[in-house]
């Protein structure tokens, strides 16, 4: 690695190397052409290099410790098998500014030793947090009954709770998914769709089958949909059922009206989990937030026992680093 060194950010200029025990590792850890590290240095404002499978990191004290810590977490992810990308190295900096980064990640409560694994293991893949709410997103997945995930788009809301729901379903401990959204249109007319109730439906629930096939084979997810293992519904269709044995998610829980939305959640049966995701901002209903169901039952909901609520913000964003900045322009203090 040959480059020009980052002007340091303001402060004391330092210099650290850290060894890596597993040298191998460092191409995966460093991206194509040192995309990585390209990224990290543009990012933090320091300049890193390697030396064998020692990496040398110089600029302002400040920065050279942040790009130190976050540099180590990016390998004990490679080590995990984790991809490293752009995505993910934003979502490591932004974890690493937080207080609670250290104790969440590296340290069980009473400080020693490495912490339970924080993880989601599906057919295809296993998922770890991305970011610090995102940690304890996952938690109240396996801790509570029935979790509302409010925030904006692109921090992994529905993601996580498919990803959960299938792995719930491969080791039994559910007997079918049933994951379903209002079908109210964003702001568009689309007018008559052709086709049976299935392709009338399905355009409204792609970005579910898009997780689905992310955590499972394509013929497994086709195979238990026409098992009916697995059921993609819009929310019309679960009025007079009792969803028993089963982890039921609502995505796009902002579109639905109140009466609609005490409808869904008194579907609950028994040894069933429930996952009502949304954005409380971002309604497509005539009446605006006020008139949202998923407003209306936080509202009514929140502190009652076995019920958590997740809340995101546009720091948790982990799709393109621009989509965090968007989501901030348009909601933050100056909105």
């Amino acid at each position: 690695m040959s480059r020009k060194p980052v002007p340091a950010q303001s402060g004391e200029r330092s210099r650290v190397e850290v060894t890596f025990d597993k040298p191998q590792l460092l191409p995966q850890l460093f991206g194509e052409y040192d995309s990585n590290i390209l990224a990290l240095e543009e990012r933090l404002g320091v300049y890193i290099h390697a030396r064998g499978q020692r990496v040398v990191i110089e600029g302002s004290a400040e920065a050279v410790a942040h790009a130190r810590e976050v540099l180590t977490e990016l390998q004990t992810r490679v080590i995990r098998g984790e991809a490293i990308d752009t995505g993910l190295i934003e979502a490591v900096i932004a974890m690493s500014d937080e207080p609670t980064f250290a104790g969440i990640m590296r340290a069980d409560p009473k400080g020693s030793g490495p912490p339970p694994a924080i993880m989601i293991r599906t057919r295809k893949k296993t998922i770890v947090p991305r970011s610090v709410a995102q940690t304890h997103y996952m938690r109240d997945l396996i801790s509570n009954d029935l979790i509302f995930a409010l925030g904006p788009a692109g921090t992994g809301k529905t993601y996580l709770a498919v990803a959960q729901a299938v792995a719930q379903l491969i080791t039994g401990n559910v007997q079918r998914l049933i994951l379903s959204r209002p079908a109210v249109e964003a702001g568009e007319r689309l007018g008559f769709l052709p086709g049976d109730m299935k392709e009338k439906v399905d355009p409204y629930l792609r970005p579910i089958y898009d997780a689905l096939y992310d955590c499972l084979p394509a013929e497994q997810v086709e195979r238990r949909i026409a098992s009916g293992e697995i059921e993609i519904a819009p929310i019309a269709f679960m009025r007079g059922r009792t969803l028993a044995d089963a982890f039921v998610i609502l995505d796009e829980a902002q579109n639905t009206t109140p009466a609609q939305m005490k409808m869904f959640l008194t579907r609950f049966g028994q040894n069933s989990r429930m996952v009502v995701c949304g954005d409380p901002n971002q309604t497509d209903l005539p009446g605006g937030p006020n008139a949202s169901g998923l407003n209306d039952a936080v509202r009514r909901l929140e502190g009652l026992e076995g019920i958590a609520i997740s809340r995101f913000n546009a720091g948790d964003v982990v799709r393109h680093p621009l989509v965090g900045r968007i989501v901030y322009a348009y909601e933050g203090p100056d909105a």
